[in-house]
């Protein structure tokens, strides 16, 4: 009976990673985020100048007034491509169906208090019409910006805001019928309450430069509105009157904010470091662009927190400014 030798024999690869990675990193085992992500904006060989803006290429770096010397230098802390993100999410989907499920099953919806419900239908439903001029602004920034280390992450963002007016419509159906979703048209168009929050939407879908959309949209906008709204209003003055229910059909507007924060904050932080002329830049959209939110959200604060609003806004505009200041603008 013969014996049979089992060795282990190393096998050297014959490449760690694809050419264009190993220029960027050194010829090493590159991470999925890597190589989903670097050195992948078409920069070379177009057919032909886009006819509607003859002067630029269809992808051009000059479609913003920011200057950077790479742009892959925007990379995104949680290192999402197509996997990891859409593991992610499909793990918060499931936490917001179980919310969704516990409520509903339970009768939750049918024994808030009144006033608490009419205050939810009130401001929650017209945000699906925000929640929209999200995807479509997050959309614009994928197909004009420049290197897909950011033109990536917004898509993301731009399918995020997508499921967020799906919640709420969700929302708006299980908290009442489907009349109140007409209702919150209605009200978007025609209320005075909601002409500032939709004018600042509007005109930022007639931004040409990605970049300073990126800070009105996906920096100020839900700076000032997913921490009043979400934070403020649903969970600290409803769930304190009884609408603990509606915290949590909203938990996933909450953890999403806290979560993309950090990604529209550190990009803020590395277009501010690259140069002076992009920290002044920075500082002058964002200080145009806060002074138009704060005009947006204010009646919202009005309508549901009454006499406590002005110290609710007191506290947005501080604790933005801080934020903001930790990204290396000053404001």
């Amino acid at each position: 009976m013969s014996n049979i030798d089992l060795r282990t024999v190393s096998i050297k690869p014959l490449r760690q990673t694809f050419d264009h990675i190993a220029r960027r990193f050194g010829d090493k085992p590159a991470s999925r985020y890597q190589e989903g992500t670097y050195d992948l904006q078409a920069t070379h060989n177009f057919h032909y100048r886009p006819t509607w803006d003859p002067d630029r290429e269809i992808f051009d770096p000059s479609r913003t007034k920011l200057v950077m010397k790479d742009w892959y230098a925007l990379k995104d802390p949680r290192q999402y491509y197509y996997g990891t993100y859409t593991m992610a999410r499909a793990r918060q989907q499931d936490t917001a169906e179980s919310n969704f499920d516990f409520v509903e099953t339970r009768g939750l919806a049918e024994v808030l208090p009144e006033d608490v419900k009419q205050t939810a239908l009130d401001v929650l439903l017209p945000l699906r019409h925000v929640a929209w001029g999200g995807n479509t602004n997050n959309a614009f920034i994928c197909a004009y910006g420049y290197g897909t280390a950011i033109t990536q992450p917004c898509i993301y963002q731009s399918m995020d805001q997508l499921g967020i007016a799906q919640y709420l419509t969700r929302i708006g159906l299980l908290l009442a019928d489907p009349e109140a979703l007409q209702t919150a048209k209605q009200a978007w168009l025609d209320d005075p309450m909601w002409q500032p929050l939709r004018r600042y939407v509007e005109d930022t879908f007639v931004l040409q430069d990605w970049f300073e959309l990126f800070v009105a949209q996906n920096l100020v906008l839900d700076g000032y509105l997913f921490p009043l709204v979400y934070d403020t209003i649903v969970d600290d003055d409803l769930s304190s009157r009884g609408g603990t229910a509606i915290a949590m059909l909203t938990q996933f507007m909450s953890e999403w904010f806290g979560e993309t924060a950090k990604w529209s904050d550190a990009q803020i932080k590395v277009a501010a470091a690259e140069s002076p002329e992009n920290k002044a830049l920075l500082a002058q959209w964002i200080n145009h662009w806060r002074a138009r939110a704060l005009e947006a959200v204010a009646p919202i604060a009005k309508r549901a927190l009454g006499d406590r609003a002005d110290g609710a806004l007191d506290d947005l505009v501080q604790q933005f400014a801080t934020r903001v200041g930790k990204t290396g603008v000053t404001l």
